[in-house]
């Protein structure tokens, strides 16, 4: 079983000492984001996890524990983007961020720790122009430390529709991507990182852009030695390359306060579930109530 730690929420900036507790539990609650009566026990017992594949914007709280996960294989992918409070309020400096990758990587090794630039957006403040600059500054940063980088544009779903409202966003045509794309790839070059894309329909391999994935079944055997046993992730979009997981995360629960994110309704819902989290509980925000229908999965 491959557990996404996690894909609706940054447990490693805001939730790691209570994930450890969960480990040391042996198991975590995941309630159903459309069904609360719904609850799937997640086994975390070191013979029932074949990875755990962690999602961030912050690993900073991890580094003090990670003797705490010597029993399991695990990588770490961490979203760094270039934007501002403007788009993204409550994150540390990059600068420091970016540090702290480094860091991990000295821990981990280039392999497990992935770097994320998703999502790329463009208005006034962000053109394409900034967006290659920058790149082109964080990429020296980091090449040392990561193989790969993953790409993604951004998708205007409802809720972040919403929740970008005054930025005046769009989605970008054909033309722009290829033209990221272009500068992209000829600032990677000869870098030793390997540039992917996530859940993106349009073919950038002319420009050596290939399809990746996040959940990648690829380097989950590469790290763990044995073959991934599990296929293509069924809940994704169809376009997503991941095999399947169980997400042990919650929506709503993210305090970063990126306006684009997909994963919280708004700032304020955000906020609450966060303050509804009880360190001591086996599900990530809010209390089990005791008539809910619980499923056991053991690996």
């Amino acid at each position: 079983m491959i557990v996404s730690a996690s894909r609706r929420t940054d447990i490693p900036a805001f939730y790691f000492d209570w994930f450890c507790e969960r480990l040391r539990d042996g198991y975590v609650d995941v309630v159903n984001p459309f069904n609360r009566k719904q609850v799937s026990r997640i086994s975390l017992k070191p013979e029932a996890v074949d990875c755990i594949v962690f999602w961030t914007k912050d690993p900073a709280p991890m580094l003090g524990g990670l003797d705490k996960l010597s029993s399991y294989p695990y990588y770490v992918q961490i979203s760094i983007t270039p934007y501002c409070k403007d788009i993204e309020a409550n994150l540390r400096p990059k600068a420091d961020i970016i540090k702290t990758v480094q860091a991990l990587s000295r821990r981990l090794g280039r392999r497990r720790v992935v770097w994320r630039y998703d999502p790329i957006l463009l208005n006034g403040a962000y053109p394409i122009g900034f967006h290659l600059e920058w790149f082109k500054d964080t990429l020296e940063k980091l090449a040392p430390y990561v193989e790969r980088c993953i790409i993604s544009f951004i998708d205007l779903y409802a809720k972040a529709r919403k929740n970008t409202q005054g930025l005046n966003l769009h989605e970008l045509s054909e033309a722009e991507m290829e033209e990221l794309a272009a500068g992209l790839s000829q600032i990677a070059k000869g870098s030793g990182v390997t540039l992917q894309t996530c859940s993106e329909k349009m073919d950038l391999g002319r420009y050596g852009i290939g399809h990746g994935a996040c959940i990648d079944g690829g380097l989950v055997e590469h790290i763990t030695g044995k073959p991934v046993k599990v296929g293509k992730a069924k809940s994704q979009r169809p376009l997503c390359n991941c095999v399947e997981s169980f997400d042990i995360g919650a929506y709503d629960t993210c305090i970063h306060g990126c306006r684009y994110c997909y994963a919280n309704a708004s700032a304020e819902k955000a906020r609450q579930g966060f303050h509804e989290h009880d360190p001591r509980a086996s599900v990530l925000t809010g209390e089990l109530t005791g008539n809910e229908k619980i499923t056991v999965h053991e690996g």
